[in-house]
């Protein structure tokens, strides 16, 4: 038994000497190792607004809420809850839009609304039943993902063609009554498009 009572006291005794394993932060700027997994920081160029990142958030630091009348998406990102888990980075759509920065230790904030950050997204009603299908980032990247593919998906391909129409709602046919194939043209959602495919059918 005395063995390891006198290792316990060997390393007692070297940590009395030894200066503490701490950093100098704030005094002197904080390098993190490799990897470090500190705050998720966003790409607004690269963020197209699908909420994958806000369906694997393990805190619900990631909230999404829609407008339908305005047809705008807002994210909100709390800092102040997010863990550090980095599944946001992993499951991100794009794979450009949310990286884990080294920022962590400069995040201490008195007022916890200063950790929470918002951004907008333009969103894509159905012009039908007024249902939310996603942001028009989001189906302009998965055309340009498809490439000559994303020509078979009606949906894609009308928003697709809006972004080259100076007045877009100069082209829009309306829907004044029932759903008919000529409603085709315009951007509606997947469970309008079925039904129009099953009346052409019978």
């Amino acid at each position: 038994m005395k063995y390891p009572k006198l290792r316990e006291l060997r390393e007692a005794v070297i940590s009395l000497f030894t200066p503490a394993y701490t950093t100098s932060f704030p005094a002197k700027e904080h390098i993190p190792e490799e990897k470090f997994r500190g705050k998720p920081v966003v790409n607004e160029d690269m963020c197209v607004g699908c909420m994958t990142c806000a369906n694997v958030c393990p805190p619900c630091a990631i909230t999404v809420s829609d407008d339908a009348e305005s047809g705008i998406r807002t994210i909100t990102r709390d800092y102040g809850r997010c863990i550090f888990c980095g599944q946001c980075e992993a499951f991100c759509l794009t794979g450009e839009g949310v990286k884990l920065s080294n920022k962590i230790y400069d995040m201490t904030v008195f007022d916890r609304s200063n950790v929470v950050e918002t951004q907008t997204r333009e969103l894509l009603i159905c012009s039908h039943c007024g249902d939310v299908i996603t942001t028009k980032e989001h189906v302009q990247y998965l055309f340009n993902k498809l490439g000559t593919k994303g020509y078979s998906s009606t949906l894609a391909l009308n928003v697709f063609n809006q972004a080259f129409i100076p007045d877009p709602q100069s082209a829009d046919v309306g829907i004044q009554d029932e759903l008919k194939r000529k409603d085709m043209f315009n951007v509606i959602c997947p469970n309008c498009q079925r039904s129009i495919q099953v009346k052409m059918l019978q």
